[in-house]
């Protein structure tokens, strides 16, 4: 099984995804004077005044939010040696902190598990990052003075390069999956929607998502002979059910629920 994740998996968390009217992140960033939402993640406004972005990774940064059923119902397809790799556009490593080991993920836009200092292209500890982006605007301004340049998380921006384990990995990975399953993803942006084109001719392709998406890239819902499969919903509801028909349905509910006051109780 390949995943692909998008945004709407993490709804749950509390994070909000990017697209949808209203509540959408994009929607939401009008208090950063942007001159368009997606320029929070443009290099060139980025470096005319990242601001916008340090105050988005504050928002954003691991730590604040808990992984759902979703991120745990993948952790658990990999425990049962059902996963073949997650490929992920999501940034808040959620995947990770529910125990899906770095192998089995590839973050195709980037996280904060890494960061880079845009102008020497010296590493620069996340931790550092963390506490000045914690801390305000003035220490974000300082810690880029100390590198010589902008610091950012190695989150992709638009325009940038996907990470190299993308570009190896896709194409074998989807060519050798029995089932695609894809959850809470507009499919809008590429490279990462084309991966649902890489699957062998046949292979089953469930999409787990609140509205039908892709049929720009091919995906054929209800057609005679069609494999591709559409769960209207949310991504929790769906992978429940789909737990349900694997017969891990009260080991995901379960895990889910053992993690999560594991992970409680560290907070406290």
């Amino acid at each position: 099984i390949v995943v692909m994740a998008g945004a709407g998996m993490s709804v749950a968390a509390g994070i909000p995804d990017f697209r949808t009217p209203g509540t959408g992140l994009y929607d939401n960033l009008g208090k950063y004077n942007l001159p368009f939402p997606e320029a929070v993640f443009d290099m060139d406004f980025f470096r005319n005044d990242p601001t916008a972005f340090y105050t988005l990774c504050k928002e954003l940064w691991p730590g604040q939010y808990r992984p759902t059923l979703a991120h745990y119902f993948i952790a658990l397809l990999h425990q049962k040696g059902l996963l073949l790799r997650c490929y992920s556009q999501n940034i808040d490593s959620l995947e990770t902190l529910a125990g899906l080991p770095k192998e089995a993920l590839i973050a195709a836009h980037g996280n904060f598990d890494s960061a880079t200092c845009m102008d020497t292209q010296e590493k620069v500890p996340p931790e550092e990052v963390r506490e000045a982006v914690m801390a305000g605007a003035e220490a974000c301004y300082a810690l880029n003075r100390r590198y010589g340049g902008l610091v950012k998380p190695d989150i992709v921006f638009f325009g940038e390069s996907l990470p190299d384990r993308f570009n190896e990995l896709s194409l074998r990975d989807l060519q050798n999956c029995d089932l695609l399953v894809i959850l809470g993803t507009s499919l809008k942006v590429y490279p990462f929607a084309g991966l649902v084109n890489l699957v062998k001719p046949g292979t089953p392709r469930l999409l787990l998502n609140r509205e039908e998406v892709g049929e720009e890239l091919g995906l054929m819902f209800g057609e005679p002979k069609s494999a591709d499969i559409f769960v209207p919903g949310d991504c929790d509801a769906g992978v429940l059910e789909l737990a349900r028909l694997l017969g891990c349905e009260v080991e995901l509910v379960d895990l889910h629920a053992k993690e999560s006051r594991r992970l409680a109780e560290g907070d406290g």
